[in-house]
């Protein structure tokens, strides 16, 4: 119970301590307002008294003087209450600046104590472990999908498969060029035919050749008759 009523208390005194300052200028303010109320009624009192010596100046000297008297006390007065205003206002700024830069220094500690409950136990050295970790992860998982990849048999690429299928594929090639144009083309790739394409691939290459040179005969002979 103790407890409850010392918490109770603890927060009425730190409610207690935060209005302090604002408690300080209000009442500053209020006695800065009566000083300058003073400060008017002394004002227009002065200047009657100003007003009152000057009328009698020329007619009634002792009345006159006296004006001034009471002119010069009002303005002893007057003095006093504006240095009372002038300190009231150095001491409200003084707080309020005060007061500001606490306020300032407290929301910046909630700001740390924030960043510090955000940061917990995260550290550089932390972050680097477990960027460590997750590549090493990374790593492992790779591997495993190399390792799965390469237990499957249909993945497994014959070599005499791929160099046939190759070779079909330049026969095909070949082919299709000797329909298109009638000759046979000479490349790279009729040089480079394994064994298996000088059969009868050689044979229709000779047969083309001796075609071109009948037809290179007869057209000397028409040139020749021609002629």
């Amino acid at each position: 119970m103790s407890g409850v009523w010392g918490w109770f208390g603890g927060g009425a005194a730190a409610q207690k301590r935060k209005d302090s300052p604002k408690n300080a200028i209000l009442g500053l303010r209020s006695q800065l307002d009566m000083l300058q109320k003073r400060e008017r009624h002394l004002q227009s009192q002065i200047d009657a008294e100003d007003a009152t010596a000057r009328k009698h100046v020329s007619t009634n000297k002792n009345l006159a003087k006296a004006a001034l008297q009471r002119k010069k006390g009002l303005e002893r007065s007057m003095d006093q209450t504006l240095g009372q205003i002038g300190t009231l206002e150095q001491q409200i700024n003084a707080i309020e600046s005060a007061n500001i830069n606490r306020e300032t220094l407290a929301a910046m500690e909630k700001a740390a104590q924030a960043m510090k409950q955000i940061h917990g136990k995260l550290t550089p050295q932390n972050v680097d472990q477990t960027m460590q970790i997750l590549q090493e992860q990374n790593d492992i998982s790779e591997d495993i999908a190399n390792a799965m990849l390469n237990m499957n048999p249909n993945n497994t690429i014959d070599e005499g498969e791929l160099e046939d299928e190759m070779e079909r594929l330049m026969q095909e090639e070949l082919d299709q060029k000797m329909l298109e144009t009638g000759t046979v083309p000479v490349s790279d790739e009729v040089q480079r035919m394994p064994a298996v394409a000088n059969g009868p691939l050689k044979g229709k290459a000779v047969a083309v050749e001796e075609d071109d040179e009948e037809a290179e005969l007869r057209k000397l002979q028409a040139e020749m008759a021609i002629s």
